[in-house]
């Protein structure tokens, strides 16, 4: 008997990267010529960051200034500050500390973990307000630059429970209470099954439209986008260079310079508190001169 072995082995597919212009060189041309959309140098990118603990971020700074004036941000970091804007407040207080908790809300957080259960209602749960919990499949491939909040502290789990004589038609969230159906007690605990999550791209074909779906995020990897010192997001526009320093009230080109930086989870705290108390926020977190910045100049 002859065994024939296979073995099936896709090579992967080599992609050439688009020439990307570097963001100094903006100023030096005439018009900013975007990444072609059938490039997908970026979704390839996005999806090994899935598990990524730190970005890498190409920042255009005033020197003179001493200012950021933009940064040339991929798919990765635009999905990041996205993803700001579904988490419930109370992750965001948990995440700065109640000390370093910008306003009053610290202070809000803290007496809700004080506050005895007997004042609360039966069926609510104080964890639903201290550790809330958000699940969507956008953040499926997100880089983990924020800490695990859930491993701060172990959160209890909802349990749900059921009678034992398969009345399938009820369940309760304590295992005191009486079925409607049979009267017996429901203390039999049930599992709860979660919904999948949109799964990883398998496959990538040269088409944008295919590539982009199941690639994980809020936006698209096949563009390249403009963050503002402000937070102010857009795809990078198509413009003259005089227009984009007009727009920025530079009129010497000499003092701009391109910085690459490095961006964990200790800037993305500090990112994150800056958003709520800036409209400065690059220059803060990636600029020497401001309280608690980093130093691009040592």
């Amino acid at each position: 008997m002859q065994r024939k072995q296979q073995k099936s082995r896709k090579g992967a597919k080599t992609l050439k990267i688009a020439n990307t212009p570097d963001i100094i060189s903006i100023v030096q041309l005439p018009v900013y010529l975007s990444p072609k959309a059938t490039d997908l140098s970026l979704t390839l990118q996005s999806l090994s960051m899935a598990a990524a603990t730190e970005v890498s971020l190409k920042l255009l700074v005033d020197v003179r200034g001493q200012r950021v004036l933009f940064e040339e941000a991929g798919k990765d970091f635009v999905d990041f500050l996205f993803n700001i804007m579904s988490m419930p407040v109370g992750t965001v207080v948990r995440l700065l500390n109640k000390e370093g908790m910008v306003g009053s809300l610290g202070k809000l957080y803290e007496s809700i973990e004080k506050l005895s259960d007997v004042y609360m209602q039966r069926l609510q749960d104080k964890d639903a307000l201290l550790k809330p919990k958000v699940f969507t499949s956008a953040t499926t491939n997100l880089p983990r630059l924020l800490p695990n909040i859930e491993s701060l502290k172990d959160s209890k789990q909802k349990c749900f429970y059921k009678c034992n004589c398969g009345c399938s038609r009820y369940i309760a969230e304590e295992p005191t209470a009486t079925c409607p159906n049979c009267g017996r007690t429901m203390n039999i605990q049930v599992q709860i099954v979660a919904t999948e999550k949109i799964s990883s791209v398998t496959s990538l074909s040269s088409s944008s439209t295919s590539s982009s779906e199941g690639e994980g995020g809020f936006v698209k990897g096949v563009v390249t986008y403009m963050a503002m010192d402000d937070l102010k997001v857009k795809p990078m526009p198509t413009i003259s260079s005089i227009a984009l320093l007009n727009r920025f009230n530079v009129k010497d080109v000499g003092v701009l310079e391109e910085k690459t930086v490095k961006m964990g989870m200790d800037e993305a705290v500090k990112l994150l508190k800056a958003s709520l108390q800036s409209k400065t926020v690059l220059t803060d977190v990636f600029f020497g001169n401001r309280e608690n910045g980093l130093h691009l100049y040592e």
